[in-house]
C-alpha cells in the first residue's frame, strides 16, 4: 500500500510539473512618463524605436490605453498601485493602506487588504520576479515577489560632486548639464536593493549603488533571470525609470536628435490658458515660465533620446527571450504608467487630463495573439491584472475592478470601456468617449469640451459653443453616473 501511495504521489507531482510548464509565462515591461506619441511604427516619425516597432509588428497594439489618474502629484505611485491591486483610483487609495500608507494621515474605516498581482500569481504556482522601479511600500514587495534583483527608487535626481542638485530645475541651454555626463549621477548611479532569504524568511537588502544606467542595469538583471533554469512558469515585472527625468542617455542617442530638427508640438503654449492647480508641482518647474520653443526643443530632444536608449535595451531583452526555450509560451505586455506633456498646453508634467498625459502605449504579444493587429477600444492600463490572470487560467480576485482584455485579444469582443474616467486629486475630473472629452476643474471652476475627431490635440474648447450643448449635457450626466459608480464624492460644475 505504501508503495502505491508513493507512486501515486510521484505521478501527481509529475503531472503537476508538466501542467505548470504548459502554463504561459509573462513579462510585464513598464516605463515611466512615456506618452502614447512615442512609437515610430504608430506614425510618430520624429522618434526612432525599432524594438517597440518590433512589438507592434508581433502583437496587438491598443491605441487608446489610459491611466485613470492619481490622488497624488506623484502619479506613478497611484498608477502602479492601481496596476498591482487591479483597483480603481478610489478603491486603490482607500483599500490598500499597507501599499499607500503615506497618502493619508489616518486609515479609512472601510479599508480592507487585497492581494496584489504578485501575490496572486505566486499563490497560483508561478515564480514571481521583479527588477526596476517599485515606488510602493516594502510589505507588498515582499509578499508579491519571490525573486528581486536591483529593485529601484521612484526616480533619481542628478547632482554633482558637491551634492548640489542645481541641474534638476530650470537649467538654461548653456548651463553645462549634459545627458551623457555620468558624473552627475541620476540614472547613471542608481541606488537599488535585492530580495534575499535568511533562515527561510524573505527580506530586502540595504540599498547599494550601481555605476550603470538604470535602463541597462534592469535589462541585465532581467536577462540574467530569464536565462536561468525555470521549473515553474514565471511572472516577470520589469519596470524602467526611463524616460522619467533626469532624461539622461549616452551621447549617441542625444546626437540622433539635433535641436534644429525637433518639431514644436501643435498644441504648444507658453503657459496654460487658466490656472489648474498644478503650477506648484515638481514637474512644472523643470522648465521656466513662460515656456519657450528653445526650452521645449531641448527637453524633447532629451526625452526622445532616453526613449531610444530604452528601446535599445528592450531589444536586448526581446533577443534574450527569442533565444530562450520560453519564446513560444511567453506573453509580453508593454506599457507605461502615464504620459507626459513636455511643452504641450504650456505644461511639462503628467498632472493633467489631456491625452498626452493620460494616454499611453500598450502592446501585447504572445501565444495566439495575432501579429500586427490594432484595437482602438478604450481601455485602462490597469487591466493588466485581470488580463494576465485570465490568460493564465487563474481566477480573477473579486477585489479587481478592471476587466480582462482577453476577449479583445481573441477577437470575441471589439469594444472596451464606453467611457474613460479621469481623476487628479480634488482638482481635475474627466470623462472621455471615443470622440468627445469633457474636463472639469473644481479647483478653478473651469471646464473644457473637445471634439477629438476634429481636434485630436485638444486645442479648441467647445464648452460654450451652443452647437455642442446637447453633447455637453449628455457627457456631464454620464460623468455623474460614473462618479457615483466608483465612489468619487468631489462636487463639480459642468461649465
Amino acid at each position: 500500500m505504501r508503495k502505491i501511495i508513493l507512486i501515486t504521489a510521484f505521478y501527481l507531482l509529475f503531472i503537476k510539473n508538466i501542467l505548470a510548464q504548459e502554463r504561459p509565462n509573462f513579462i510585464i515591461v513598464i516605463t515611466d512618463d512615456q506618452t502614447n506619441e512615442s512609437i515610430r511604427a504608430l506614425g510618430y516619425d520624429e522618434i526612432y524605436t525599432p524594438n517597440m516597432d518590433r512589438l507592434v509588428r508581433n502583437g496587438m497594439t491598443f491605441t487608446h490605453a489610459f491611466n485613470q489618474g492619481s490622488w497624488s502629484g506623484a502619479v506613478s505611485v497611484a498608477s502602479r498601485t492601481m496596476l498591482i491591486t487591479g483597483q480603481n483610483v478610489i478603491n486603490a487609495q482607500r483599500n490598500n493602506d499597507y501599499i499607500v500608507k503615506w497618502a493619508r494621515t489616518t486609515p479609512d474605516a472601510e479599508s480592507t487588504k487585497v492581494k496584489t498581482i504578485g501575490e496572486t500569481f505566486s499563490e497560483a504556482g508561478y515564480e514571481t520576479f521583479i527588477t526596476g522601479k517599485w515606488h510602493n511600500t516594502d510589505e507588498p514587495l515582499l509578499k508579491g515577489f519571490q525573486v528581486g534583483s536591483a529593485v529601484g527608487l521612484g526616480f533619481y535626481e542628478t547632482y554633482d560632486e558637491a551634492n548640489s542638485n542645481e541641474f534638476a530645475y530650470n537649467r538654461p541651454n548653456d548651463g553645462g548639464w549634459q545627458p551623457w555626463n555620468d558624473s552627475l549621477k541620476g540614472h547613471w548611479a542608481p541606488q537599488v536593493r535585492d530580495i534575499y532569504y535568511e533562515n527561510g524568511e524573505r527580506k530586502i537588502s540595504d540599498y547599494y549603488t550601481v555605476e550603470q544606467h538604470t535602463s541597462e542595469l534592469y535589462t541585465d538583471r532581467a536577462i540574467n533571470y530569464l536565462q536561468q533554469e525555470h521549473k515553474l512558469p514565471f511572472f516577470m515585472y520589469v519596470a524602467y525609470n526611463a524616460p522619467h527625468d533626469p532624461r539622461q542617455s549616452p551621447r549617441e542617442f542625444v546626437d540622433m536628435y539635433p535641436l534644429d530638427s525637433i518639431r514644436i508640438p501643435v498644441n504648444y503654449l507658453p503657459d496654460h490658458p487658466f490656472p489648474i492647480g498644478v503650477e506648484g508641482e515638481r514637474d512644472e518647474h523643470l522648465a521656466p515660465y513662460p515656456r519657450t520653443p528653445e526650452a521645449i526643443r531641448l527637453h524633447r530632444q532629451e526625452y526622445y533620446a532616453i526613449i531610444s536608449h530604452f528601446d535599445r535595451e528592450l531589444g536586448r531583452l526581446l533577443d534574450a527571450l527569442e533565444n530562450s526555450p520560453h519564446k513560444e509560451n511567453t506573453y509580453i505586455i508593454f506599457t507605461s504608467d502615464h504620459g507626459l506633456a513636455v511643452g504641450m498646453h504650456g505644461l511639462m508634467g503628467k498632472q493633467n487630463m489631456y491625452d498626452h498625459s493620460m494616454r499611453i502605449p500598450f502592446i501585447i504579444t504572445g501565444p495566439d495573439v495575432k501579429a500586427g493587429t490594432q484595437s482602438d477600444a478604450l481601455i485602462y492600463m490597469q487591466s493588466i491584472f485581470a488580463t494576465t490572470c485570465d490568460l493564465a487560467g487563474i481566477p480573477i480576485p473579486e477585489t479587481v475592478d478592471y476587466g480582462s482584455l482577453k476577449p479583445i485579444l481573441t477577437g470575441d469582443q471589439t469594444k472596451g470601456e464606453e467611457y474613460i474616467f479621469g481623476y487628479f486629486r480634488d482638482r481635475h475630473r474627466m470623462l472621455r468617449s471615443d470622440r468627445y472629452k469633457l474636463i472639469l476643474y473644481p479647483y478653478s471652476n473651469n471646464a473644457q469640451l473637445f471634439d477629438l475627431a476634429t481636434d485630436p490635440y485638444e486645442t479648441t474648447n467647445l464648452i460654450n459653443n451652443p452647437d455642442y450643448t446637447e453633447i455637453k449635457e449628455e457627457l456631464f450626466q454620464r460623468f455623474l453616473e460614473k462618479q457615483k459608480e466608483i465612489g468619487d464624492k468631489v462636487k463639480v460644475r459642468k461649465e
